[in-house]
């Protein structure tokens, strides 16, 4: 099967160096140089994963992420020479299944894309073989769907908060650290990006409305992780 990887970059440089090592890993690799035509692109072509610059002529990497993935659940990697944090959360916040800062090994980047790519065919085929539905407290979770309600509201919600939701909640009253979270869900070692555990938990608190200061669901449990609680009825 083809995996195909669309870089969207307007560095040629960068661009030519991330199309050469994944090309020698047996991807099929396209080039968009400017925010416009790499988003038409990415919607119109069966890509396996975007790798995406934020700082475009066009259109920003910030907006091409948000729009990609309010139509797309494909991996989204967001490459960049901004290291900011708050960078980083916004990312994070819009869909990006990771971050790579510059300048990166390609070797490493070859690795985080097979790996995303990898958990994401994984994830489609098990799809159509798991079709349980989780129901706690007001929440239902159906896995096979990835649809998700609360009091009977469908939310909307990135592929990594459905996984982050459906894990925890699917294995109640267990404290897990954010370095294991972040190990089950996103596949590889944290290496300092645990806030984007973080970043995520306030996210899905937000959105089945979790009351940070008093949540209902999803405890912090303070210098240790977070734990799933399944309310007394």
């Amino acid at each position: 099967m083809e995996r195909k990887v669309l870089i969207i970059e307007d560095d040629h440089a960068i661009a030519e160096l991330e199309r050469d090592y994944l090309e020698s890993s047996n991807f099929s690799v396209d080039i968009a140089a400017d925010g416009v035509s790499g988003l038409e692109a990415a919607l119109n072509v069966d890509y396996s994963l975007v790798l995406i610059d934020l700082m475009l002529p066009g259109m920003d990497g910030f907006e091409i992420c948000r729009k990609l993935r309010s139509v797309k659940d494909i991996p989204i990697l967001i490459v960049s020479a901004r290291k900011d944090d708050i960078d980083k959360i916004r990312a994070f916040g819009l869909g990006s299944d990771d971050y790579v800062v510059k300048p990166f090994s390609p070797s490493e980047l070859v690795a985080r894309v097979k790996a995303h790519i990898l958990r994401y065919e994984s994830l489609v085929s098990n799809e159509s073989h798991n079709n349980e539905v989780l129901k706690v407290g007001d929440i239902l979770i159906d896995h096979g769907a990835r649809r998700v309600t609360v009091g009977g509201k469908e939310i909307g919600l990135t592929n990594k908060e459905f996984d982050l939701l459906y894990f925890l909640a699917s294995k109640p009253n267990i404290v897990f650290t954010k370095e294991e979270l972040f190990s089950k869900i996103w596949g590889y070692d944290s290496m300092g990006e645990t806030s984007t555990i973080t970043v995520h938990i306030n996210r899905i608190r937000d959105k089945i409305g979790d009351v940070n200061g008093d949540p209902k669901y999803i405890e912090t449990v303070w210098g240790t992780g977070y734990r799933f609680n399944v309310p007394q009825v």
